[in-house]
């Protein structure tokens, strides 16, 4: 039943803001680690915290203080002027990735516009065509979305740019065949997050930058959603034993603050030089301040054993699910970051974990992803499931 206050905010968003999402009839006021409230007061367990983007769960205590500090001194300096985090932020991105350097924007798709625009001024005048995979999401922009696997996203907006292809997703023979004499950059997702949380085969990986390394190709990695601690490794791509030329950034990594970065190795950083990049806001002093109390968190709380721990405690707990319903027919993913696969579409459990106080999300239809803060307890696992079961149970029984 929807409350007055609920209606009130309801009308304002029907006259004034544009009709861009399906949205839930859920206003959330409050947030405290993976726990959230509504404009009525009503509790929920947070397990797919703004779209991953909460990743220490809601108002951690110490990016909240980091934030707090900052506002009290600073909050935006342009980009021609210096400031006092951005410079810290590089290099601790760098510590624990790779040697590069790193430029900062405000979202994942920008991030990966930045991706696209270096690869083309490597290649540049002959190599501009870039690959990437069936089923991935890299944005909304016109680059990224061409970049999208999916062309539910793309109706409505050809004519799309040139010089991208879409092909099979871990398929190395495809790869092989796609590759030109114009091909500049190959990008994908570790982790497929939009596409039904498809893991990207370790062979497969390591073919890819074998031909990559061959051919002079810039491999792309888009760590947008599986970044900053999410697979129980700092970033996903050292689970492979590989090394992107690019990675991309952001959601968990602000702590809840919008941030992106384009991380990229020291040997083709300089081809984006002055004047032929920029984002305005893009690694303020604030927001930087907020992304460095989130490595520091990671470091201090041991978050990426915790992700390893509960990842695998979640995954347990979800296979003794699947032995009681067959209605799931399997789980797949890494870390905290984890797609329960049904037998049929699932909009209706997630409404129904909805009114039981469970926050999820579905892709691809018949894909439960389950995304909770990479703090989480098995405490709160317990109850998640427990929900789950209930509205598993439902189903069977009717």
């Amino acid at each position: 039943m929807v409350s007055n206050k609920l209606k009130i905010l309801t009308k304002n968003y029907d006259k004034y803001v544009m009709p861009t999402y399906t949205r839930t009839p859920l206003c959330l006021v409050k947030g405290r680690g993976s726990k959230v409230w509504d404009i009525d007061g009503r509790e929920y367990l947070d397990f797919f915290p703004g779209w991953a983007v909460s990743g220490l769960g809601h108002c951690h205590p110490k990016v909240i203080s980091a934030i707090k500090e900052q506002s009290d001194k600073i909050l935006h300096v342009s980009n021609n002027y210096y400031n006092e985090f951005q410079g810290k932020l590089a290099k601790e991105i760098s510590k624990l990735s790779f040697k590069g350097k790193v430029f900062f924007s405000n979202s994942g798709a920008e991030a990966n516009e930045g991706a696209v625009k270096l690869a083309r001024r490597y290649g540049y005048p002959h190599r501009y065509e870039i690959i990437s995979m069936r089923d991935s999401f890299h944005g909304r922009t016109l680059a990224t979305l061409t970049l999208t696997g999916q062309k539910k996203y793309q109706k409505g907006f050809k004519p799309l740019p040139r010089g991208f292809k879409i092909i099979a997703f871990n398929d190395i023979k495809a790869v092989q065949k796609a590759v030109t004499k114009r091909t500049v950059g190959i990008m994908l997702e570790l982790i497929q997050g939009e596409g039904g949380i498809n893991v990207a085969d370790r062979v497969y990986v390591r073919q890819l930058r074998k031909l990559c390394d061959l051919k002079n190709i810039l491999l792309i990695i888009d760590e947008v959603q599986t970044g900053v601690g999410r697979t129980g490794k700092m970033f996903c791509y050292q689970h492979y034993g590989i090394k992107p030329d690019i990675m991309t950034l952001a959601k968990s990594m602000g702590g809840g603050l919008p941030v992106g970065a384009l991380v990229v190795d020291r040997k083709i950083a300089d081809y984006l030089g002055p004047g032929t990049h920029a984002s305005t806001f893009g690694g303020s002093p604030l927001i930087c301040a907020g992304a460095l109390a989130v490595f520091e968190a990671i470091a201090k709380e041991k978050l990426l054993s915790n992700t390893v721990k509960m990842g695998g405690y979640l995954s347990k707990k979800i296979r003794g699910l699947q032995s009681k319903y067959p209605v799931i027919r399997g789980i797949r993913g890494k870390g905290l970051m984890l797609g329960i696969l049904l037998n049929e579409e699932g909009h209706a459990i997630v409404s129904d974990c909805l009114t039981k106080g469970l926050l999820i999300n579905c892709t691809q239809t018949k894909v439960l992803r389950i995304m909770p803060p990479i703090n989480v307890t098995s405490r709160q696992i317990d109850r998640a499931i427990s929900i789950l079961d209930k509205c598993f149970n439902k189903i069977t029984s009717r």
